[in-house]
């Protein structure tokens, strides 16, 4: 039996090992192809033009520098952080919760932000008269992180007990707040002028146009503290499928491990919806596409889902910027067709335990 155990650990390490090459060549490849397509076109084709700026930059046209330098590849580099960030965290809170639906806007992250940024932009002259000019051109993206973190707060106050924290109550109260903030956020929205009707609905329906290098520093330095939490905790969700009293036999610290992942989960997903705005399903899509071939073995499941998580944003973006070209759709709809067909799959197939 033992022997049969290696041979099998054996074997799935150079699956996961192929997995994890293959979806490095296909990021590398929807990257490159991102990088390209568009509507502007590059005076020497982008394969030239990149070998141009690295071996002779002083020959290359102002006007294509700057639109890879500073629009395409930053744009494409925020893809990929987020699609990381996005899909690892939605790993992880199904892994918690031990339920292949659960995603981070169940305990209301994305709410809280939608909600405090639309305070910002209905009463945008309020802030632009407190505010310096270098701050107001970030005060979206902050107050947007300040509600998905205080959400994320109030929810896991209500919901821990003695220390303990009850992931139903975590559940039950995420939806409660949901639904409170959303209510605000539909008020405001009843408040607001046309112009800031028109900015709240492309921001709440995600975007990644105005990406900057500056947006691509700060969401990849958090994402990467807490994905280096995040992917360390395979061994202990695992075991939580068994049921939290048979992982603390075990000798795993449950609690302290379940406020690890939702505290990380929170600052990913905070950061993500402050750059960007609603991004929906990636937590949702990944997770289920990963099962069909490696189960519930989350010490797989936690790292490659970076990587499809990133490949699947890249595609959705490259698609929202070409679908209706020289116009651009938010890339929330592109996702939410992909992810509504999976999220009715695994409806269908969990009714029973649903009912």
């Amino acid at each position: 039996m033992h022997l049969k155990n290696k041979i099998g650990f054996l074997m799935m390490s150079k699956n996961v090992n192929l997995t994890v090459f293959l979806l490095f060549v296909v990021l590398v490849i929807v990257s490159l192809v991102s990088l390209y397509v568009g509507v502007y076109q590059f005076e020497f084709g982008i394969i030239k033009t990149i070998k141009i700026i690295l071996f002779n930059p002083e020959i290359l046209n102002s006007t294509d520098f700057f639109v890879l330098m500073q629009l395409r590849l930053p744009r494409i580099f925020l893809a990929v952080i987020i699609g990381a960030g996005l899909a690892l965290s939605g790993t992880a809170i199904q892994g918690v919760f031990k339920n292949p639906l659960a995603t981070p806007d169940l305990i209301g992250i994305t709410s809280g932000a939608v909600f405090f940024a639309a305070i910002t932009i209905v009463f945008n002259s309020l802030f632009a008269k407190m505010l310096s000019a270098s701050l107001q051109y970030s005060i979206l993206s902050i107050m947007a992180f300040i509600g998905a973190l205080l959400a994320t707060l109030l929810v896991y106050k209500i919901a821990t007990y003695n220390g303990k924290t009850q992931i139903t109550i975590l559940l039950l109260s995420g939806v409660a707040i949901s639904a409170l903030v959303g209510a605000g956020t539909g008020l405001l929205t009843f408040l607001s002028t046309e112009e800031q009707l028109q900015n709240l609905t492309f921001w709440t329906l995600g975007s990644l146009a105005g990406t900057n290098w500056h947006k691509v520093v700060i969401t990849a330095v958090v994402t990467l503290l807490c994905s280096s939490v995040l992917v360390k905790k395979g061994k202990i969700l695992n075991a939580l499928q068994l049921g939290e009293t048979e992982a603390q036999h075990i000798g795993f610290q449950v609690q302290k491990t379940k406020k690890q992942i939702i505290l990380a989960t929170s600052l990913i997903v905070g950061t993500c919806v402050a750059f960007t705005g609603t991004i929906g399903f990636i937590g949702l899509i990944v997770p289920y596409i990963l099962r069909l071939i490696y189960q519930a073995n989350y010490i797989v499941l936690l790292p490659l889902s970076l990587l499809l998580g990133s490949i699947i944003l890249v595609i959705a973006d490259t698609v929202a910027r070409i679908l209706v070209a020289p116009s651009e759709l938010p890339i929330g709809i592109i996702t939410a067709f992909m992810g509504a067909p999976v999220f009715i799959t695994l409806l269908v197939k969990n009714k029973k335990q649903l009912s």
